[in-house]
């Protein structure tokens, strides 16, 4: 068993999904008026609210 929790372990899953770029196509088709996403993160700069006890 690993040390993290299933909630705490859900939403690192979902913030790491949150944290991809914008695909090339989307850029393409938008004529790049959509290139970035708002929830872009930095794994190391931006730092997230999780807890322990989650």
């Amino acid at each position: 068993m690993g040390k993290k929790g299933p909630k705490k372990k859900s939403r690192l899953v979902r913030a790491a999904k949150r944290a991809k770029p914008v695909p090339l196509f989307v850029r393409l088709k938008t004529a790049r008026k959509v290139s970035s996403t708002p929830a872009r993160r930095h794994w190391r700069s931006g730092r997230l609210q999780v807890t322990e006890k989650d």
